[in-house]
């Protein structure tokens, strides 16, 4: 069985994890680089197929970019020759969206076709659009292509206001502003610690970006340009598949590189489990000496508990005592594994939900005539099989 995983379980996993770098810094790290109009190096990029899918697109468009060591990538993007992103190659990779921002800057006009990628939500293309336009930029959509025709007549410039906060949106939107005209301001964006790595990228390459009382203000300047090599933040969410993974079986683990403020509202949750966390050995150490107990969450952007995080707290949570509530206010698809964990032996049912105000409690565009399951109920602890 060559395409298998045979896990043999049933045993305490303990040991210490030295953190890959962020997927969702890599990827879009690898975008902003097509910004400049030099070589530029990053440090810390993650050997995963989605990096490898996204220099293979960024390559069919003419930039030479490549691994040049275990995790190191040089970009040079001063070959870029093509406006028009295949739509095979885009339909593997949602990221491929962001390339609006170096196209609309290197040729003026561009054909970014609809974001492919993971299906855990329709995510609302439509606040990011919205936000190209107010900047102007012209963004219309081909139906009969698949494309999103875009053309700048001028440099970025005004300000915009995020109807909710959109983490892909933002960044698109600070990777457009850069290089604008004048000051531009946006508002009740997304906070995320992988949006502050790409503001330090930036800023460290000669960009002017200040987070001032919840919005960012952006100075446009002439040109970009890489003094050094730069070196991404680790991944917050494979620090909470290991954790969740090591305390569901009654282990401990010592986590280096992780930033304790990433991960505030995950370890506030860890706590109530009965979960022991203290600093040693240069890392995070995590272990559990008591039977774990049922702890409720939901969902919401940073600084709050992340959607990406719940999968993992569910299958903590079959082993916690007692029965413990996960609702889902990002995506509206996120359960999708809830039948597979079920066949392992899970006891998960979907709860009704009771919310006031939905349109303004889920962060996705929520219909009032769609049948929505947001929240499940999970009874521990059960053996999985």
């Amino acid at each position: 069985m060559e395409d298998s995983f045979i896990i043999k379980g049933g045993k305490r996993l303990e040991g210490e994890v030295k953190l890959s770098g962020a997927k969702n810094v890599a990827l879009k790290m690898i975008i902003a680089s097509l910004l400049f109009n030099e070589e530029v190096t990053l440090e810390n990029i993650p050997q995963i197929q989605d990096v490898i899918e996204l220099l293979h697109l960024i390559k069919s468009l003419g930039v030479r970019a490549d691994f040049i060591g275990k995790n190191t990538v040089k970009i040079d993007p001063k070959s870029l020759d093509k406006n028009k992103v295949d739509l095979l190659h885009a339909s593997k990779i949602r990221v491929s969206f962001m390339l609006f921002a170096p196209l609309l800057y290197r040729f003026k006009n561009c054909l970014v076709p609809n974001p492919g990628g993971c299906r855990i939500g329709a995510r609302p293309i439509d606040r990011i659009v919205d936000g190209m336009r107010q900047l102007g930029v012209d963004v219309k959509y081909n139906s009969r292509t698949g494309y999103y025709e875009a053309i700048m007549k001028d440099k970025p410039s005004g300000s915009y206001r995020f109807i909710k906060p959109t983490h892909t949106g933002t960044e698109l939107l600070i990777m457009l502003s850069v290089m604008g005209k004048g000051k531009i301001i946006l508002e009740n964006c997304a906070s995320e610690p992988e949006i502050d790595n790409l503001i330090d990228f930036l800023n460290s390459s000669g960009a002017k970006i200040k987070k001032i009382d919840g919005k960012i203000e952006i100075e446009g300047v002439k040109t970009l340009f890489s003094k050094r090599p730069f070196r991404i933040i680790v991944d917050r969410n494979e620090a909470v598949t290991y954790v969740c993974l090591v305390i569901a079986t009654g282990g401990k683990i010592v986590l280096k590189d992780i930033v304790l403020d990433h991960l505030k509202s995950f370890i506030k949750k860890l706590e109530l489990v009965g979960v022991k966390i203290k600093h040693e050995n240069g890392g995070l150490f995590f272990s559990v000496d008591t039977p774990l107990k049922a702890v409720d969450i939901q969902t919401s952007p940073h600084p709050e508990f992340m959607t990406d995080w719940q999968p993992n707290w569910a299958v903590l949570m079959t082993q916690a005592q007692g029965k413990s509530m996960i609702h889902e206010r990002v995506f509206e698809n996120r359960f999708s594994y809830v039948s597979e964990l079920k066949k392992l032996g899970a006891k998960i049912n979907f709860v009704e939900t009771n919310v006031t105000n939905p349109e303004s409690f889920y962060h996705f565009n929520y219909k009032k005539n769609k049948k929505y399951s947001q929240l499940i109920e999970i009874e521990g602890p059960v053996k999985l099989h």
